[in-house]
């Protein structure tokens, strides 16, 4: 259900939002609560900045109530869960992890030359 409510709000968001704040704004993941009340929905933009992130966070937080009205009626749910929008930051963790890596190589690499 969850990857279902992910395809969907991607489309509703490019379709029906016109802020422009949310513009290129990607659902990486959707996170349902065991009673399906909730939704965790977890955006990012990429290439922006970390700021420009969160204002896309912040304006799709202000759209969540009509975004889950327009859920529930292209998916047709009885019970449609509150959504809730979070930047996700794991792109940028990735990235940090992976540069940690290659210098450690690097520096592996020098220390094992001499």
């Amino acid at each position: 259900m969850s990857e279902q409510i992910q395809r969907e709000l991607a489309q509703l968001i490019r379709r029906e939002l016109s802020d422009p704040r949310v513009a290129l704004a990607t659902v990486s993941e959707v996170r349902l609560s065991r009673d399906m009340a909730y939704a965790d929905v977890l955006v990012t933009r990429l290439g922006a900045q970390r700021e420009e992130s969160q204002q896309a966070v912040a304006a799709l937080n202000h759209a969540a109530r009509h975004l889950r009205g327009l859920l529930g009626q292209s998916l047709r749910l009885r019970a449609v869960p509150a959504l809730r929008f979070h930047y996700d930051d794991s792109f940028e963790r990735s990235a940090r992890v992976s540069h940690l890596i290659d210098a450690a190589v690097a520096e592996d690499k020098a220390r094992h030359r001499d």
